[in-house]
């Protein structure tokens, strides 16, 4: 097959080694090698992951490329998921500069200790279910879980464990199945095997993690894939064996629930959070957990209007691999592609990746995402109300916006040129002289960049090997039999 002539990122990019020297091999998978690298400009140590582009073969194997960047993009705000820095191209590789993780695999640990006590597996269950909550609920699937996909920030006993692998990871639309057979044999969900399947085989996958923390070994576990396939499909969990007569029957509860092999059944990743064993018995709020969406948004409600409009200015000048994952959000809930979310839009699409709001508040939120009062919300308003914290607070973003404002270059915001920005934005009835009183801290009538950034940084009410662009190669009825196996392709 014919290697493309295309590139995966749509701009170019600046040399890598002329930002970083590049250290140490830290690991490799099939199609990728990374190493340690560290930021010439402040001595900063992180992990380039480079994938040769050799290995690139069609569209789609570049295309898997960048959405896995886009994705690590968009669930970067998460503190359970690995933070991506930036990205480089050049003739020869794709190179995706991320923070650096000390502390080795979660795999490792569980071979060095054999299993867990139950208090570790619940801290260690908790974070790898967030990551599960954080992707439904930005519309993303990872398709493979596994313990050699998360590693330890530090060696030290008390360090966060942090997904690092989106290579399988897509977006995806409520009410859709997928049917691409992709994944690793012991942690594949059922349905995965059926070839009709959506985000509940992220629970499956942490259903099979959780067995293994509390026992050392897989659930479903055989001599070769099309045998573990089997069992997968028609076997029973132990619960006989060592260590199984020591752990208590609410663990047993929760992995049962969690491995449930009919995904209209299964238990949810909000329902696994707020469950008495990973709540550590303490009794489980009745009201659900706000998704990431819902999370911002409502602390977009609660911004003043420069916050707000400092916002477009930042949303205007992120990359596209910054803001894909928006994107593809904004698209999946703009049902009728209209270029619009209406109320029922949002409402449903809210819905559809795992949260009902109810409606007086739903209303609220419409209402301050709505800043043109056009009944509706457009791209920029949605992406303006759901950018990522930590992009919003970057020094260079902060600086660009700051500077928007500073039509004069002085130094200052006045309450001349903060007028002339509300016309710019079409807002109207703004109390500048409150707004201006609200974040000039030295009360001399106008806003520094000091000023600024302190008012955008502040917190605002509401609140081993790794399997990349893998696929699973199996047959149904093969599995079902006594037949010779096939093999799966990490």
């Amino acid at each position: 097959m014919k290697k493309p002539s295309t590139n995966v990122l749509p701009h170019e990019t600046p040399n890598l080694r002329d930002h970083y020297t590049i250290g140490n091999k830290l690991g490799h998978g099939q199609f990728s090698t990374t190493y340690l690298c560290t930021e010439k400009s402040t001595g900063i140590d992180y992990a380039c992951k480079s994938i040769p582009k050799r290995k690139l073969l069609c569209r789609d194997d570049y295309d898997d490329v960048w959405r896995e960047i886009q994705i690590m993009h968009h669930l970067s705000e998460s503190p359970c998921v690995v933070r991506i820095k930036c990205t480089y191209e050049d003739n020869v590789f794709v190179h995706l500069v991320m923070e650096l993780c000390t502390g080795g695999e979660l795999f490792d640990r569980i071979v060095n200790k054999g299993w867990y006590s139950e208090r570790q597996a619940a801290k260690f269950m908790k974070t790898i279910v967030e990551v599960v909550v954080a992707c439904r609920s930005l519309g993303v699937i990872h398709r493979d879980l596994k313990p050699e996909n998360f590693l330890f920030d530090s060696h030290e006993e008390n360090a966060q464990l942090k997904a690092i692998d989106f290579g399988l990871s897509i977006f995806y639309k409520p009410g859709e199945y997928l049917c691409d057979m992709v994944g690793s044999a012991y942690y594949v969900a059922p349905e995965v095997l059926h070839k009709r399947y959506g985000p509940e085989i992220d629970v499956w996958s942490a259903g099979v993690i959780f067995y293994i923390l509390l026992s050392g070994v897989p659930p479903f576990w055989a001599e070769t894939d099309s045998g573990i396939f089997k069992k997968i499909l028609t076997g029973q969990l132990d619960f006989e064996s060592e260590p199984w007569p020591q752990i208590t029957e609410t663990a047993k509860d929760l992995i049962k629930t969690m491995l449930d092999r009919n995904p209209e059944q299964r238990i949810t990743a909000h329902q696994v959070l707020h469950h008495p064993w990973i709540m550590d018995d303490q009794v489980a709020p009745d009201n659900p957990l706000d998704s990431t969406v819902v999370s911002r948004l409502k602390q977009f409600s609660a911004m003043n209007k420069l916050k707000k409009m400092a916002l477009r200015v930042i949303a205007g000048r992120l990359s596209e691999e910054e803001i894909g994952g928006l994107k593809q959000l904004f698209k999946t809930i703009d049902t009728d592609h209209s270029g619009t979310i209406t109320f029922k839009e949002l409402k449903e699409g809210l819905a559809g990746i795992g949260n009902n709001v109810m409606e007086s508040e739903l209303v609220e939120l419409m209402n301050a995402v709505d800043t043109d009062n056009s009944g509706t919300i457009d791209y920029t308003e949605f992406l303006t109300a759901t950018l990522h914290l930590n992009k919003m607070q970057r020094e260079e973003n902060l600086l660009a916006a700051f500077s928007f404002f500073d039509k004069d270059n002085s130094g200052y915001i006045t309450q001349d040129e903060l007028q002339q920005a509300c016309r710019d934005f079409g807002l109207q009835d703004v109390p500048l002289e409150e707004m201006i009183k609200e974040i000039d801290q030295d009360h001399d009538g106008r806003i520094d960049y000091g000023e600024f950034a302190a008012m955008m940084r502040k917190a605002d009410g509401g609140t081993g090997s790794r399997t990349t662009r893998g696929t699973l190669k199996f047959d149904l009825a093969e599995a079902l039999g006594d037949s010779q196996s096939n093999k799966t392709q990490d």
